[in-house]
């Protein structure tokens, strides 16, 4: 199968598919996501992660109580995200060219753009290094969902052209896999907008999260 038609695969709607971590979107579903400059963290701390992703996932599968394992999985997530999410505060190496206020409102902007046409948008935060984004996809005219693959497929693909563009270089811009969870309820949700919000805070950026310019929304839920 060639690499132009394992792409198209997975810009359509599907319930699941995996590339080194694995995708879900269950339809109407919200998602909390977070995209990376390419070679934002050193490759030997990538590959501790994903190591440890695969070690947590075979304990996981060895749990037969249905409930419990769901639980156990959430945690495990949670925990995961938290250390993936931390080295990319405290990487010292690679891009930040976000931190370029040109390419963080390029950024911004697009992220508003696409709110109404392919996903309804709820928080997201541009970070030096990478973004974060809570958004829902919104359902097409034929019944499916507009995919979350596709959307951060034109939403990178845009991006990475212009501020290669302002920024005088070539080469890939984003890294191409993003990380997504489905958020399970509103208790959650909040959680993570105020997460997604104090973002800058926690990586020691600002003192006070409605000082940093892209955040959206401005308020808290």
């Amino acid at each position: 199968m060639s690499c132009k038609t394992t792409m198209m695969q997975t810009l359509r709607y599907q319930l699941f598919y995996r590339r080194r971590l694995p995708h879900w979107q269950p339809p109407g579903a919200t998602f909390f996501i977070t995209f990376r400059l390419r070679g934002s963290l050193p490759r030997q701390v990538l590959e501790q992660l994903v190591e440890e992703r695969a070690s947590a996932e075979k304990r996981l599968r060895q749990i037969q109580d249905l409930t419990v394992r769901t639980i156990e999985t959430y945690r495990e997530e949670r925990r995961l995200f938290g250390k993936w999410d931390q080295a990319l505060h405290t990487a010292r190496e690679g891009p930040r060219w976000l931190e370029d206020p040109r390419i963080a409102s390029l950024v911004a902007e697009s992220l508003q753009y696409w709110n109404g046409k392919t996903y309804d948008l709820l928080a997201f935060c541009v970070m030096p290094n990478h973004v974060h984004l809570v958004c829902t996809p919104l359902e097409e005219a034929d019944g499916e969902y507009f995919p979350l693959s596709a959307i951060l497929h034109s939403l990178k693909g845009y991006t990475a052209r212009r501020a290669n563009q302002i920024l005088s270089r070539t080469g890939p811009f984003w890294q191409r896999e993003s990380y997504d969870h489905v958020v399970r309820n509103e208790r959650e949700l909040i959680r993570i907008i105020q997460y997604v919000q104090n973002n800058p805070v926690a990586a020691g950026l600002v003192q006070n999260w409605q000082e940093w310019p892209w955040t959206y929304p401005k308020d808290s839920p």
